[in-house]
């Protein structure tokens, strides 16, 4: 089995591990604590090798085009946080749930966009070259983001002596992606362990869901409620972004190529790295972490139709 033939099956695999956490959880209700322990150094090692495939210490990269790149920084730090904020408006009045919300459609995606970008046509370069700059910035400005439209409700529920293990899990794991790939480019023939490593984000993620499944058997069931507000919410989401990449492509004069991968980086998120947050949240609000997973599974599915809908219609020939 390739790596492509894995990744095109992702959301059937994360599926299945879903429903197998859930009803390992319920018939062995104690083995959530095990779980919940086992989750970090699983999530530590998903955000390495995701990290790992990040061109970290090539940021100046992401500038070689002015034009793309500022498409690509007006979509994902101007347009679609007011995008989310204005979507958050029509939720029920649920701190936990408009705070997974805002934590998954903040952020841009680092990874599995490129993959999207190359089976839809786009310009796989383009997409390598910018996702350092994404990476970097998110986690600068989603702090900001959250305050701004979170407000007071946030501040109660993400203490920075329960948020510190939490950003630590993020940061170690890209300081170790940094100093792996200083190690790799040092000598040639050494890009064989990031390639190695590239097949393991899949199944990790997969644990990951799997473990959150199991452990929060509970939050999953009471979330079930949810889905009817929440899935149509990212569904609206995935179409305008699509619509505002669009709109920015053709604003800047970018190239057909350029505007596929423009439109598959604003349609994708960030959930892994932001999943660490929402499992430190304190009791009550495990709602969260649900619905950043719902979100990816949604995500996943979405892509399915984008790799249509993109270059058939939006950024056709």
């Amino acid at each position: 089995m390739t790596r492509p033939t894995i990744e095109r099956q992702q959301v059937w695999i994360y599926l299945c591990t879903i429903l197998a956490g859930l009803v390992l959880g319920s018939l062995r209700p104690e083995i959530g604590t095990i779980f919940e322990m086992l989750l970090w150094p699983v999530l530590g090692a998903l955000l390495y090798s995701t990290f790992l495939q990040v061109p970290l210490l090539h940021l100046r990269d992401a500038f070689l085009d002015h034009r793309f790149t500022t498409a690509v920084l007006i979509g994902n730090f101007v347009l679609l946080p007011l995008l989310a904020w204005a979507l958050i408006q029509v939720l029920p009045p649920e701190p936990a749930l408009r705070l997974g919300v805002l934590l998954v459609l903040l952020v841009p995606c680092t990874d599995w966009f490129i993959t999207f970008s190359q089976l839809g046509g786009g310009n796989v370069p383009r997409a390598i070259a910018v996702t350092p700059l994404n990476l970097l910035l998110q986690l600068v400005l989603l702090p900001v983001y959250l305050w701004w439209m979170a407000g007071a409700e946030l501040s109660a529920a993400m203490r920075p002596e329960l948020i510190w293990p939490a950003v630590t899990l993020v940061l170690t794991p890209l300081l170790l992606a940094a100093l792996s790939e200083r190690w790799i480019e040092a000598r040639p023939g050494r890009n064989v362990w990031r390639e190695r490593l590239a097949w393991w984000p899949v199944p990790l993620l997969a644990i990951v869901v799997f473990l959150i499944a199991g452990a929060q058997v509970g939050a999953v069931i009471g979330a079930l409620a949810l889905l009817p507000v929440v899935v149509p919410l990212f569904v609206v989401f995935l179409l305008l972004a699509g619509l505002i990449a669009r709109a920015l492509a053709r604003g800047l004069g970018l190239p057909i190529d350029q505007g596929r991968t423009l439109a598959f980086s604003l349609g994708t998120r960030n959930s892994f790295v932001v999943l660490p947050f929402a499992l430190a949240l304190p009791t009550g609000w495990e709602v969260a972490a649900v619905v950043i997973v719902v979100q990816s599974l949604v995500e996943l599915f979405g892509m399915v139709f984008f790799l249509w809908w993109i270059p058939r219609r939006l950024f056709k020939h």
